[in-house]
């Protein structure tokens, strides 16, 4: 366990964004993990438990100075626990602070599939659990075994299976709250060297394989990457299209019901054929359907929010490749992220009647300005 004094954790997530907490100590080891957090829960000192800071937006300000979005007085402890065990039958386990692209480039160097749709996605594997992350049409909780979680509120250190986890579209029961730390997780693999069956259009077109079609997951991983690089999803000290949070927002779901008067409002807005065209797609139902997933970056560009909006003046933007991140163009402040995120969620609403929901975990902050 190592202290760094006056350590801003704008140095610690890829939005490059957040005040100086309390205190930040780096765990290197599981053990010290779980000791760190029962004795600051044992004191009742207030716990942020980070990994890759890759889906946090957190506030400006420090102890003594809250700023505009709220103090941070709490300690963070950092997750650094990195070791990986790869077994030749495809049963994988990887420590919290293990960086997650690190484990998917392992896992098919190893000749394994099933990780290399998430390829190129930051953060730490502690957290992919936590989000159920997923990227061209697969999700962690495909291949997820279980995951060890230390029980904040009984002090319990177990492991638990997925259907335990309430696993869901981006989110878990472990999402949201603070009384779970993920220590280890373990995933079941295809021992094959081959993808899991590609299901997003995109990718398989580049592939040159049928929706469905398994590939080798070397081939996979390479074009996937090369996919988000073109859209600034891989992290890139250089490339301030790079400094977000990835996705900002959610795909939104709108009731079955109600999806007719939102296809209206973008023919009355935008003309019948791009009503036809909009991407729409049941969820939850099947045919019949009791929601249907739009593309949350479609509505943005359509509500008038095009790439790089709103110039290249303003300290946050949307993403010169991609209109669902928000990126910090080098001197941005927490404040200018929850300005523009406020500006693209209203003006999505008031075009079509769609809300939008952030994706990132908030810290000390929140989209409606509230600490």
């Amino acid at each position: 366990m190592r202290l760094l004094a006056n350590e801003p954790l704008s140095a610690h997530t890829t939005l490059r964004l957040g005040g100086t907490p309390r205190a930040y100590l780096r765990a290197e080891t599981t053990e010290a993990v779980v000791e760190c957090v029962r004795a600051l829960d044992a004191a009742g000192v207030p716990v942020l438990v980070l990994g890759g800071g890759s889906n946090l937006v957190v506030a400006d300000g420090s102890v003594g100075e809250p700023g505009d979005d709220g103090g941070l007085g709490f300690v963070v402890v950092a997750v650094r626990c990195a070791a990986i065990d790869i077994s030749p039958g495809g049963v994988v386990r990887a420590e919290a602070g293990v960086t997650w692209d690190e484990l998917v480039a392992r896992t098919v160097e190893a000749g394994m599939g099933g990780l290399e749709c998430l390829s190129g996605i930051p953060g730490s594997v502690g957290a992919t659990p936590v989000q159920n992350v997923g990227a061209y049409g697969v999700e962690v909780a495909q291949v997820l075994r279980r995951v060890r979680v230390l029980d904040r509120v009984s002090g319990e250190d177990a492991w638990l299976e997925p259907s335990e986890l309430g696993l869901a579209y981006r989110t878990s029961k472990l999402k949201g709250n603070d009384s779970g730390v993920v220590l280890e997780v373990e995933f079941t693999l295809r021992p094959d060297g081959l993808s899991e069956p590609i299901a997003y259009r995109e990718l398989a077109a580049r592939l040159g394989a049928e929706q469905g079609e398994r590939v080798p997951a070397a081939k996979a991983r390479e074009v996937v990457l090369e996919l988000r690089g073109g859209k600034g999803m891989v992290l890139d000290a250089e490339d301030h299209d790079t400094w977000s949070a990835g996705s900002f927002f959610t795909n939104p779901v709108v009731p079955a019901a109600e999806f007719g008067a939102v296809r209206a409002k973008v023919a009355k807005a935008l003309g019948d054929e791009a009503a036809e065209k909009m991407p729409a797609f049941d969820v939850m139902g099947g045919g019949s359907g009791s929601g249907v997933k739009l593309s949350a970056g479609w509505l943005i560009e359509r509500a008038g929010f095009a790439k790089g909006y709103p110039g290249e003046a303003a300290p946050m933007r949307l993403s010169t490749k991609h209109t669902l991140a928000l990126t910090n163009r080098g001197s941005a402040r927490t404040k200018d992220l929850i300005a523009l995120a406020r500006e693209v969620r209203a003006g999505v609403e008031d075009a079509f009647g769609v809300t939008l929901h952030p994706e990132p975990v908030w810290v000390g902050c929140t989209l409606s300005g509230e600490s």
